[in-house]
């Protein structure tokens, strides 16, 4: 049987794009998209966490202005040293999680009861691990299993990368407040090489060389505290949609089903507030909108 669907990178299909991304329309436009459409449960927004105290009633006017649908932050962390990896469009410091600013600021989530989404690289999950541990009271998503970098200083190192996040891992699934996300691999930043080739990977080569993030993952967090997610459009430069969660079923193909339940569709672990069956929004200053499935 085929999992696969021909064709290669899609142009511009509807579960990878919002429809106001397909007609050029700007970010500003579909961030209001998003706050009035009822069909969206749940929101994932941005507040500079680095304001400290000041915060607070950012934090609040995002809850008012959702209608109950805020959901939590993402404030991108990805930091490095070299030139040759660009850090995330947040421009962080070096070592922000550390920051006691940003530590104040991040107090206010688990007060209001909201979520931190966490994107970094993968030499800074100690300090997601900290933060976990120092706030076990405000739930954490990892994002992408903490960017493992495959270029610049990293590049044709998977096997010391892989080696060098293993014990990371271990360490930040030990914190019961964190939960991943599967997905998230296939950017040019991962160093697979996918956007460079002539045409896209197969699912059957996509499994093949990033299996090894999927089970590690899943057998420390457990199938309960995991959820799949395609990192569209952001992914679209190296694989198609069909193909890439063709992938997770292959991946996922050993599971029970109650197991695959949990990670394809299921309630990641209740400490998000989403029910993976219902629509959610990420939304991201000065970018576009995109689906999280």
């Amino acid at each position: 049987m085929s999992f696969d669907v021909p064709g290669g990178r899609p142009g511009g299909d509807a579960a990878s794009w919002r429809d106001g991304v397909r007609a050029g329309r700007g970010g500003d436009e579909c961030e209001r998209r998003v706050w009035t459409d009822a069909s969206v449960r749940g929101i994932i927004g941005f507040a500079d966490l680095a304001l400290g105290d000041a915060v607070a009633p950012i934090l609040t006017a995002h809850i008012d202005a959702s209608a109950n649908r805020f959901r939590g932050i993402r404030h991108a962390a990805g930091w490095h040293a070299s030139a040759d990896i660009r850090n995330s469009h947040t421009n962080p410091p070096e070592s922000l999680l550390m920051d006691a600013k940003f530590r104040e600021g991040y107090a206010h989530l688990g007060r209001l009861g909201l979520t931190f989404e966490a994107w970094l690289y993968h030499p800074q999950i100690p300090e997601l691990t900290d933060l976990a541990r120092a706030f076990p009271e405000t739930p954490i998503v990892l994002d992408h299993f903490g960017g493992p970098l495959g270029i610049g200083p990293f590049a044709g190192k998977q096997k010391e990368v892989f080696d060098e996040w293993k014990p990371a891992i271990d360490d930040l699934a030990k914190c019961p407040n964190v939960v991943a996300k599967l997905g998230g691999l296939n950017m040019p930043l991962n160093g697979f090489g996918w956007d460079k080739r002539p045409a896209p990977p197969t699912s059957q080569e996509l499994v093949d060389a990033t299996r090894h993030y999927y089970e590690y993952t899943i057998d420390r967090f457990g199938p309960e505290r995991c959820m799949f997610e395609s990192n569209f459009p952001v992914d679209k430069v190296s694989v198609s949609y069909a193909v890439l969660w063709n992938a997770f079923k292959r991946i996922a193909a050993g599971f029970r089903e109650e197991e695959k339940d949990a990670m394809f569709y299921g309630r990641q672990h209740g400490s998000t507030g989403f029910d993976g069956r219902q629509r959610i929004a990420c939304v991201r200053p000065a970018q576009a909108c995109r689906r999280t499935h």
